[in-house]
């Protein structure tokens, strides 16, 4: 099945993204410093029992990159605008890292357009830096620094140490080929700067940590169908975590993927994408 690279204006830009099969809608929503090129592996898998769009964040991937701060306020303008443009209801949301914090508080506010959510390592607010692992809180320390522009946009360590990091095999050459080429020109990384400095962390900034809170609450009461992935050690959910979650999350299949960091699509997409086609039969619009 052919998986089609599409463009839709959305607040006057366009919006890359993703397009492949017919039925209900599944958005799979990438988040930093990837692109839909995260689901290459997952999307053939569910395709044939979906309308499956992965969009590119305005900034990243093959989307324009207008001139704006790219806080998470502007992205969640686009996102819901990326929607809007496409007319989408009756949702099922493939939800990571930043694309989590955009699809839950759009989720929250439009949950009679939602489906489900299937969910994968995916954005928490930080009571303190203490509940961050001594690693990830010296990295994320430095990347809110006065060294961050330096570290981020000049050496685009993000790229280069936080995405191979982040996965456990190997990624080939033309995969990284692939992740930077949105990102070789230092100007265009904005996006990827700004998203480390906007992580709610001990209550800070105040407004990404106020729409992380008001979907933390929304999601531990809302009784939409979800799909929750976890991983060992994990990053952004722990297997602690995780264990609470399992029991917290109403009407929730969980699926341990076993071994897996952050971006566990690279390392786990055919279990993924088989339990999230699965999974449709039990979501999909009567």
């Amino acid at each position: 099945m052919d998986i089609l690279l599409k463009r839709i204006e959305v607040l006057g830009s366009q919006m890359a993204y993703l397009e492949a099969g017919e039925g209900p809608v599944v958005l799979f929503q990438h988040g930093n410093p990837t692109s839909s090129y995260l689901w290459r592996n997952v999307i053939p898998l569910v395709a044939p029992h979906a309308r499956c769009i992965a969009p590119d964040l305005i900034g990243m991937g093959a989307s324009d990159k207008p001139d704006i701060a790219y806080r998470v306020e502007d992205h969640a303008r686009y996102f819901e605008a990326f929607i809007e443009a496409l007319n989408l209801t009756d949702l099922v949301l493939v939800l990571h890292d930043w694309g989590s914090a955009l699809g839950l508080d759009w989720a929250r506010r439009h949950e009679d357009r939602v489906r489900g959510l299937a969910l994968m390592e995916f954005m928490w607010p930080i009571p303190t830096w203490l509940d961050v692992d001594p690693g990830g809180a010296e990295a994320f320390r430095a990347f809110r620094s006065d060294q961050g522009r330096k570290l981020l946009i000049d050496q685009n360590s993000f790229i280069e140490r936080v995405l191979p990091g982040g996965v456990l095999r190997t990624l080939t050459d033309e995969e990284m080929t692939a992740y930077r080429k949105p990102f070789l020109d230092p100007a265009s990384r904005e996006p990827v700067y700004r998203f480390p400095n906007e992580l709610p962390i001990a209550g800070a900034p105040a407004d990404v940590w106020a729409m992380a809170e008001a979907y933390r609450a929304w999601l531990l009461e809302t009784e939409l169908p979800k799909l929750f992935f976890w991983a060992e050690p994990g990053a952004l959910i722990s297997p602690r975590l995780a264990a609470w979650l399992q029991t917290r999350l109403k009407a929730c299949k969980s699926v341990p993927l076993g071994p897996g960091r952050h971006f566990v699509q690279e390392d786990h997409a055919d279990l993924i994408g088989r339990e999230i086609a699965k999974w449709l039969s039990a979501v999909r619009p009567a």
